[in-house]
């Protein structure tokens, strides 16, 4: 590694101050009259090996290699952007904030806290947003119009079976899947454990009154993993984060007011809305659940396995879904959960009971974490080196995936040579 390359990894990582940046910022990258600082390649660069976790010093050739990887996609994206204008290519400013606020609560939790992420970064979150917001926008754009692109691009069944015969000895092992519906019962505690539950975090929320501090009492009481051991607090969230009374609640009530008792399917909890910015907002709360019992245990199995008594059919299964089910996400689609692989499914007690299922019939209850479910398998795909009897589809997958890349891999080649290209970085 020469020397040139190791100032600009000093520079990139973040290892001089914001003010030391601006004085030795340049130009890393010209695109006709399009151009990419330093400071902006930077900013990027850092984003980047946060999400891959490359650490700079102790890395320093993959940082690198990070470093010319990006410099080429931003490139990529200045062309991109050039061809989409010419498209009129837009997105709005709504979908910007909402791909901004995912990509900044990614990066906060894949550098290990919000102080981290800013470390990494060399700035604060909130110079992060304010600088970033104009590439993410710009990023959107260009992936849009290569989407558009691409979805131009199709499959002939010999181009399959091509695919097929160059590529089978090298394709994955696909594991076996299986067609899978449920339906879940919760496990409910009693109305004696919720009345005491609620009557605690009244007790809390007086003590609150009387001058306790609501981030001791979250770090003693909450049972909020993500959010106890900072006092409860949720950061800043968007309308549309929260499940409904939680979100009717925190929106509605004023700045550093604590509410009484809210009930939702997590528990009880106590909330206090601490800043409000347009449909943002940041929040605390502490959670509590009601104690669960033997009694409600076997009270939900009695009731779920009255149900499956009842169901002979698939539209009966259907039916008791739509009446019974306490997932909200599948209420409306019969309990399709799609073709899921069983060795790795969320939850490990319904992937573990798809193979002592017949196919088309109801199961007796499975119980989890989330409580019992009664499921119902519509079919099975084979698993095993993929072949076109058993798995058109996935190898049809395969070869769209492999032609767009091939695709794109050109256009973007033959779109360069359209373009005044001048690299400065090294």
């Amino acid at each position: 590694m020469n020397y040139k390359n190791l100032i600009l990894i000093l520079v990139l990582s973040g290892s001089f101050s914001q003010e030391d940046l601006q004085v030795i910022d340049g130009v890393a990258a010209i695109i006709e009259d399009q151009v990419i600082l330093k400071s902006d390649l930077a900013q990027m660069i850092n984003m980047t090996a946060i999400q891959n976790r490359i650490d700079p010093r102790t890395n320093p050739e993959a940082f690198i290699q990070l470093q010319n990887s990006v410099v080429q996609s931003m490139i990529d994206q200045k062309i991109m952007l050039e061809m989409a204008e010419l498209d009129s290519i837009v997105v709005d400013e709504k979908e910007v904030n909402q791909s901004l606020d995912q990509q900044v609560q990614m990066l906060i939790a894949q550098a290990g806290g919000e102080k981290q992420a800013e470390e990494s970064l060399g700035q604060s979150i909130k110079d992060f947003r304010r600088e970033f917001w104009f590439d993410m926008r710009d990023r959107m754009i260009s992936e849009r119009y290569q989407q558009q692109l691409l979805n131009a691009v199709s499959v002939t069944r010999s181009d399959v079976k091509d695919f097929y015969k160059t590529y089978k000895d090298s394709l994955p092992v696909l594991p076996l899947r299986a067609k899978v519906r449920h339906l879940q019962i919760a496990i409910l505690p009693s109305q004696e454990a919720k009345q005491e539950t609620f009557d605690f975090l009244v007790t809390l929320k007086n003590k609150l009154k009387n001058g306790a501090s609501f981030a001791d009492l979250a770090k003693e009481h909450s049972i909020d993993p993500g959010s106890k051991t900072n006092g409860g607090e949720l950061g800043w969230v968007s309308r549309g984060s929260f499940v409904k009374n939680f979100e009717t609640t925190a929106f509605t009530l004023g700045v550093g007011t604590v509410s009484d008792p809210v009930e939702t399917e997590f528990g009880f909890h106590i909330i206090e809305t601490l800043e409000k910015k347009g449909d943002k907002i940041r929040v605390r709360h502490i959670l509590m659940s009601p104690t669960i019992t033997k009694d409600d245990n076997e009270r939900a199995f009695n009731f779920s396995n009255s149900i499956k008594d009842s169901i002979k059919t698939l539209i009966e299964f259907k039916a008791f879904v739509k009446k019974h089910t306490s997932d909200q996400s599948t209420k409306e689609i019969g309990g399709d959960l799609g073709w899921i692989d069983p060795t790795n499914y969320t939850v490990p007690e319904v992937g573990q009971a798809i193979k002592y299922i017949d196919i088309s019939s109801c199961s007796p209850p499975i119980n989890s974490s989330v409580g019992f479910h009664l499921l119902w398998v519509e079919g099975l795909k084979k698993g095993g080196r993929p072949n076109l009897v058993d798995h058109w589809p996935d190898v049809e997958s395969m070869a769209l995936n492999k032609k767009k890349m091939d695709w794109y891999k050109d256009w973007i080649v033959t779109a360069r040579e359209k373009f005044y290209i001048q690299i400065t970085t090294n």
